[in-house]
């Protein structure tokens, strides 16, 4: 395959369902852990497709969703500072803090701006030494060698007036933190592919082991994640328990050796929270003590924070997979995307987002 529609071919598509309901003898229930593969399931239809009996489960791995209410109440305490000019991805500026968000904050005066790469934060802060320049450095493993390049850079040039609010976040301890829990119905999982270009999959195989899960690397496209499922039915059927790499047109075991070092460089494992789900051991990074100068959070000293979570919003139950967005009984009314309760609706990977986009319709509920 060399062209972008041979991996949206109707006619392939139906030959991998038709084998899936050849090779399943049974119910199975598998998570995609990336919210953009969720994207294309639901998009294209491809859960309401699979045969009877399998199904699957949509996870946490929307990096915008997961990012907790404290770090965007902080983002903005310092985006609202005199002299502060703060970057981020446009997907974050409609995300709900306790009490708003980056873009109504702008919309009140404060320099709040959308940029493409962090390097544009960096040339931001060389060209304005008389503004504090703050990039909001959000993400899993994907973004991160990009953040890190960042900082080496400004540290490079010397900026003074360059600082990112980390709140990076890893996969493999969500994962497991979903297989420890006595109520996880998950019994294999679908790897995002981006993750796995930076870190590999070496990471995957004791998961696999210790927790008899396969675990398939998978790409984005429709028939990524029907071969992607098909894989992973086969070995559930087997009674395996492996990674096998789905997305070998850009994935290999060891990752990418260059984004893994400068990653390591700059930053170090720490506990995360994660909105929605709690807090997390050692499932995130923050930068070492060599770039610590860059960290905004030390920075700018914004005090105590105490965020609560919409009452409404049951944004942890659809990270985690046990409810789906229709169970929720503001989607589609009280929260839309012009609306949004909580990030999973505003989000361009949001589970909420895409069932929504999907016209996918509230959960029936009978009258008390």
């Amino acid at each position: 395959m060399k062209y972008l529609d041979e991996y949206r071919d109707p006619g392939l598509a139906r030959r991998l369902l038709d084998e899936l309901s050849a090779v399943a003898t049974r119910p199975w229930r598998i998570m995609e852990v990336c919210g953009g593969q969720t994207h294309t399931l639901v998009r294209q239809g491809i859960d309401e497709l699979l045969p009877a009996g399998i199904h699957m489960i949509h996870g946490p791995g929307c990096p915008v969703c997961v990012t907790p209410l404290e770090t965007l109440d902080r983002a903005m305490a310092i985006a609202a500072r005199p002299g502060v000019t703060f970057t981020s991805f446009g997907d974050m500026l409609r995300v709900p803090g306790s009490r708003t968000d980056l873009l109504s904050l702008r919309a009140r005066g404060a320099d709040v701006r959308v940029v493409y790469s962090p390097m544009e934060a960096v040339r931001l802060a060389s060209a304005h030494p008389d503004r504090e320049v703050v990039f909001l450095a959000v993400g899993f493993e994907t973004t991160a060698p990009a953040n890190a390049m960042a900082v080496l850079q400004a540290a490079r040039l010397g900026l003074r007036n360059f600082s990112v609010l980390v709140s990076h976040v890893l996969v493999p301890p969500a994962m497991t933190t979903l297989l420890e829990d006595p109520d996880c119905e998950v019994q294999a999982f679908l790897a995002a592919g981006h993750v796995c270009a930076v870190m590999g999959w070496r990471e995957y195989e004791p998961i696999c082991v210790r927790y008899r899960v396969p675990i398939i690397v998978t790409g984005f496209e429709p028939l990524d994640l029907l071969e992607g499922i098909l894989t992973a039915v086969r070995q559930l059927e087997s009674g395996l328990a492996e990674v096998e790499n789905q997305y070998a047109r850009a994935v290999r075991r060891q990752g990418n050796p260059d984004a893994r070092s400068v990653i390591s460089q700059v930053f170090r494992i720490t506990d995360r929270n994660w909105r929605g789900i709690g807090p997390l051991p050692r499932s995130g990074l923050e930068l070492t003590e060599e770039y610590a100068e860059f960290d905004a959070a030390r920075r700018f000293d914004v005090g105590r924070l105490h965020a609560t979570e919409h009452p409404d919003c049951i944004a942890g139950a659809v990270l985690t997979g046990a409810r789906l967005p229709t169970d929720c009984a503001a989607y589609g009314t009280r929260c839309t995307p012009r609306t949004p309760l909580g990030a999973p609706m505003v989000s361009a990977e949001g589970t909420c987002a895409a069932f929504h986009a999907a016209g996918r319709a509230p959960t029936p509920r009978s009258a008390s």
